[in-house]
């Protein structure tokens, strides 16, 4: 039976501000708040909250048989908590449906993982405890930046203990392969991969509202037709996007949301479910390891990390910025932790991109991609002397190694007595468990021996006077 994969990635670009050279020493905020407020507040109104309100209504109207999954940015997280809290009200009512998983990734939605583990382990890290706050569950399914993948990453997600990863269906990667169905690392076979059909979602999410594609207008059966008109044996379809595509990309009049609306009962007329990342995950064993030793996007048509790192104004900043991300987990600041969040999303280096592309790209206050580099460097120029300040940049490698190992054995105990408290509290529940149980027995039988002993009691109250009658008998017989 084939299933349905609906997954939603929602995050915000944190605007910066024109920071110039001569701000660097004297100026160490770096942020348009009135941008940052405008853009989240009017993707909310026109894209989050009608797409969500449609979601919570399909879920009451088809309960079980319709299922999604989300994943929120830590960085998006707090500019929704500042400016648009009803969003997340509302996923959190669509999280007690049921019927909604809420998925991990880099807290930042930054580049970590083509930089450095230990800052790659700590992002997501950060968002899953996000995530559990919000939510009241740990996620078990990882997605990256931009679904961005390698074997690596692949490796280093299990040996965090996810159960599975979404990343893209590139062609490059799979090869004569189909994205239909569930893989699994190549370096970490227990690490299975849900693949993100190319087609089929970016109908949707790029080419919906497009009157010159050959597939418009796209109805929702005949969306399905072509899902269920697929082999037999493939059974799994990923369809993922971002949620503003459902009022941005596409606008509303677009009627995308009524689209979205038919699909359940189109799906069931053909036999097809919807199901979340870790259903399938749980559900479908991997038909084989996918092989990526290069890393793999779903941005642009190279399906690569090009957009990011492909010239070397980006390559220049991204290697400036990871060079002091040992510095910055060592200072451990609050202020600079939130800074270093900020800086590290993803969007700050698409800015500098010359590369061509078939999405428009909105480069914001920046006019070029040097315009974007020369004010993004001021701002890091300003935060390396903030994070050298604390830890200076004199302490020699050694030293540095042994600060970090000696962090690092430090998390590792807390960890541990992290389990172990976590397995003393069980115990503790379990024994409390156990009391209960046999107090409730040692009730039940005090209850039940009550009338019995009422009527001993009462045997004995009767015989009592008898025994007292019989002597003074006797003693009238002496007095005769």
């Amino acid at each position: 039976m084939k299933t349905i994969c609906l997954y939603f990635e929602i995050h915000q670009i944190i605007h910066l501000k024109r920071y110039r050279f001569f701000d660097i020493g004297t100026d160490h905020y770096y942020y348009d708040d009135y941008e940052n407020d405008r853009s989240i507040s009017d993707i909310a109104e026109r894209s989050y909250m009608p797409a969500l309100n449609v979601f919570h209504e399909m879920i009451k109207e088809h309960g079980k048989a319709f299922k999604l999954a989300f994943s929120l940015s830590g960085v998006g997280i707090e500019q929704l908590e500042m400016h648009a809290p009803q969003v997340l009200a509302k996923l959190q009512e669509l999280n007690e449906t049921g019927c909604v998983e809420f998925l991990a990734e880099p807290y930042s939605h930054g580049l970590s993982a083509l930089a450095n583990e230990e800052c790659f382990a700590a992002d997501v890290k950060k968002q899953v405890e996000k995530m559990e706050q919000y939510f009241g569950k740990k996620p078990t399914v990882l997605r990256n930046s931009s679904l961005i993948y390698s074997d690596d990453i692949g490796a280093q997600a299990s040996a965090m203990g996810f159960k599975g990863m979404l990343t893209e269906g590139a062609r490059h990667a799979l090869g004569w392969k189909s994205p239909h169905y569930v893989y699994n690392c190549a370096m970490a076979p227990n690490l299975k991969l849900l693949l993100r059909d190319v087609d089929l979602s970016d109908d949707i999410s790029l080419r919906f509202n497009n009157s010159e594609w050959e597939g418009y207008p796209l109805f929702a059966d005949t969306y399905i037709n072509r899902i269920a008109s697929l082999p037999e044996d493939e059974q799994v379809i990923n369809i993922f996007m971002e949620l503003s595509a459902l009022g941005i990309a596409q606008p509303l009049s677009s009627n995308i949301l009524d689209f979205f609306r038919a699909l359940p009962a189109c799906a069931k007329a053909k036999g097809i479910t919807f199901s979340t990342p870790t259903e399938i995950c749980m559900k479908m064993k991997s038909v084989g390891a996918l092989d990526v030793p290069d890393t793999l996007s779903w941005v642009d048509e190279e399906r690569d990390v090009s957009c990011w790192l492909g010239n070397p104004m980006q390559r220049e900043a991204f290697n400036k910025l990871y060079s002091i991300a040992d510095r910055v987990r060592i200072a451990n600041d609050p202020r600079i932790n939130q800074d270093w969040d900020y800086l590290q999303a993803s969007n700050n280096f698409r800015f500098m991109t010359t590369k061509p592309s078939n999405v428009g790209l909105d480069r914001g206050i920046y006019c070029s991609p040097f315009d974007a580099f020369t004010n993004y460097m001021n701002i890091l120029g300003d935060f390396m002397n903030r994070v050298n300040s604390l830890y200076p940049e004199e302490i020699d490698n050694d030293e540095l190694d042994s600060l970090l190992t000696t962090i690092k054995n430090q998390g590792d105990e807390i960890e541990m007595k992290d389990k172990e408290i976590t397995r003393l509290k069980a115990k503790v529940a379990k024994m409390q468990t156990e009391e209960n149980k046999l107090k409730a027995a040692v009730d039940k039988a005090k209850a039940e021996d009550k009338p019995a002993a009422k009527k001993c009691a009462k045997k004995s109250e009767a015989k009592a006077p008898a025994a007292k009658k019989a002597p003074a008998k006797k003693a009238a017989k002496k007095d005769k």
